[in-house]
């Protein structure tokens, strides 16, 4: 049995993964077509109208609306939602800050619930347990471009009578039964940020069928600011509530537009990927695999293990020490969960208070820990993350399996005494 490298052996992969340009030719035309205008606001150009348009057609939504950031469209729809003060907004406890943000700022409180082991997907058994006459919508949320249950959510929803939101940040692309995500929810969220599928740099958008829903969000990002009614008798600037400025440029969707003609190559790739890598790996002792959705189709924002340190012999830690080693050098340990954040723990979202977390209208006092979350918490300690892109090729994958499943056979055949996890 070959040698790990960590120990002295040789490495698996020597050669570096594939890179690749997100940016080129279309998006520079769109900029200077942007520019030419000689106007860059979002309401007079053709930049976004278009964006906008291509996201329709992209989603099979009826309208859409863009922002200044995934969170600011979550945010969005959770006012168009009809979030707001005291009420619960139930959504998963691995999930961004963008997630929740927004409910926040609506004086509302998040109320987590626990995932799934090797989906890292929200549990919807769980999301039941936790649905109180306070709560108003359920946030799903697609994590790491894998579909959750959709036919549960939108059963839930329909039972208690909730909004249901769907962040597809990480989830371009991904279906469930053969529809795309965005299109079971009352509102769909999409991100434009750097790290997505496609990006703009920052930017987001709202997808609904819903005409009231569409016009009610389209205001808010919008400082309330009427310009869907404006010329039809109606004031534009007669703002009936507190709303933000989460305006997008025309430059941001002049490069949007042109990363929309992508999204399906690139998602296709990542799915083609992350599936090889899945398959790959599948049946190595103590080591969970990547767990899609049944009747999904995945497109993998990123991916990874979970190690079962028993099963297979070494600590997470170890495990991805061992495959740094070996040339998978991105991968680190754990995934981010808000439930250790200051924010929570401390019941920090505005100084000097602990509003919304107590003195709200129904006087109940909310308390966050982890340890009521053993499946997320469990996530913090044995799940790798691995990289994933559409740039990386078959070969890249291929040596990531063969790191892995060395890494495996070793401790297989060597185990040590795994910490404590």
């Amino acid at each position: 049995m070959e040698k790990l490298a960590i120990d002295g052996g040789t490495p698996v992969k020597t050669t570096p993964f594939g890179t690749g340009k997100r940016f080129g030719d279309q998006e520079l035309a769109n900029l200077r077509e942007a520019l030419e205008t000689d106007s860059l606001f979002y309401w007079g150009g053709k930049m976004t109208e278009r964006m906008l348009d291509r996201f329709c057609e992209y989603t099979g939504a009826k309208y859409a609306l863009s922002c200044s950031s995934g969170s600011a469209a979550v945010h969005a729809a959770a006012m168009a939602a009809g979030v707001t003060m005291g009420d619960e907004v139930i959504t998963a406890s691995n999930t961004d800050a963008g997630t929740v943000l927004g409910v926040l700022y609506q004086n509302a409180v998040p109320v987590f619930a626990d995932v799934h082991p090797y989906s890292y997907l929200m549990d919807p058994a769980d999301v039941e347990k936790r649905i109180t006459p306070r709560t108003k919508a359920i946030i799903v949320v697609h994590l790491t471009g894998n579909p959750c249950d959709m036919d549960a959510y939108c059963a839930l929803a329909e039972k208690h009578n909730l909004m249901l939101i769907e962040d597809c940040a990480q989830a371009y692309g991904c279906k469930f039964k053969g529809r795309i995500v965005s299109s079971f929810g009352h509102l769909g969220c999409f991100s434009l940020n750097h790290y997505k599928h496609i990006n703009c740099g920052d930017g987001g958008v709202i997808v609904t069928n819903d005409r009231k829903l569409y016009e009610l969000a389209h205001d808010f990002a919008d400082k309330c600011y009427d310009r869907l009614a404006a010329g039809q008798n109606r004031q534009l600037r007669r703002v009936w509530t507190l709303a933000p400025n989460y305006r997008i440029t025309e430059l941001q969707s002049a490069v949007a537009l042109a990363q929309l003609d992508k999204v399906e190559q690139i998602t296709a790739r990542r799915h083609e990927l992350g599936d090889r890598f899945n398959e790959g790996i599948a049946g190595l002792p103590g080591v969970h695999p990547h767990k899609i959705t049944p009747n999904a189709y995945a497109t993998y924002w990123f991916s990874g293990v979970t190690i079962e340190p028993e099963a297979a012999g070494v600590s997470p830690q170890q495990f991805a020490d061992a495959l740094a080693a070996e040339g998978v050098g991105s991968s680190y340990l754990g995934y981010f969960s808000l439930l250790d954040h200051e924010l929570f723990t401390q019941r920090n979202a505005y100084r000097g208070t602990h509003f919304p977390f107590e003195g709200g209208p129904h006087g109940v006092s909310y308390h966050y820990d982890l340890a009521d979350y053993p499946n997320t918490a469990m996530m913090q300690t044995r799940f790798i993350h691995l990289p994933i892109s559409e740039f990386f090729t078959n070969q890249d994958v291929d040596d990531m399996i063969a790191a892995v499943g060395k890494v495996s056979a070793w401790y297989a055949a060597h185990p040590v005494k795994a910490a404590s996890t």
